[in-house]
């Protein structure tokens, strides 16, 4: 089995982490726990995802409900039976509708089985979702935290994240990610749960 977190261990978790991290302590204390991220494991979620690479997420979000006003339930098969200038009219770039279009046809083929991934490990997952055109590490990473709920998950490529560690910890700007990764391995095996804290300061400052 692979560790995931739930409902039920979600909280002890934070709490672990800050007693081995004062600065994930102080983002607790001043801002309570975060929200417990998840998506189902869909169709729809992988499309979701797609869209969030490298736009904002309202951009990505815009573009999901424009989707899903024209065809209701997002499925490999709706999709597929739709033009191109009809996906242009839902916000999709044309890099995006490519890469969408593909993992369409790797599901309705049988090549990517989502049920089968929630048995594969992250190492496996990471070599069978990057086949996919337009599936980066970081599309992954958040297929991992978000949909199959994986704890111990550090997304390099995410961008409030690897802000949020910075400005918490006091690093420098131009610090590698080889040195970032050396800083999160304190938080094994619950890495995904310190990224969530990350996320949940990040958001917490922006709105004051």
């Amino acid at each position: 089995m692979h560790p995931t977190f739930t409902s039920g261990n979600f909280k002890k978790i934070c709490a672990k982490l800050a007693l081995i991290d004062s600065d994930l302590k102080l983002v607790l204390e001043t801002y309570g726990y975060p929200p417990l991220w998840s998506r189902p494991n869909t169709f729809e979620s992988l499309v979701h995802i797609i869209l969030e690479q490298q736009v904002s997420l309202a951009s990505a979000l815009a573009a999901l409900n424009k989707l899903k006003e024209k065809i209701m339930n997002i499925t490999p098969e709706g999709v597929l039976l739709l033009t191109d200038e009809e996906l242009k009219a839902s916000y999709f770039s044309r890099q995006k509708t490519i890469y969408v279009r593909h993992l369409a046809e790797a599901i309705q083929n049988r090549r990517i089985e989502l049920l089968a991934l929630e048995k594969l490990s992250n190492e496996e997952e990471r070599e069978r979702l990057t086949k996919l055109n337009g599936v980066g590490n970081w599309a992954v990473d958040i297929y991992l935290i978000f949909v199959l709920h994986r704890c111990d998950v550090f997304p390099m490529g995410d961008l409030a994240a690897v802000n949020a560690l910075k400005q918490i910890k006091r690093l420098p700007g131009d610090i590698s990610p080889e040195e970032l990764s050396a800083i999160v391995s304190r938080w094994q095996p619950y890495r995904t749960i310190g990224t969530m804290l990350l996320w949940h300061w990040y958001l917490s400052v922006r709105k004051k």
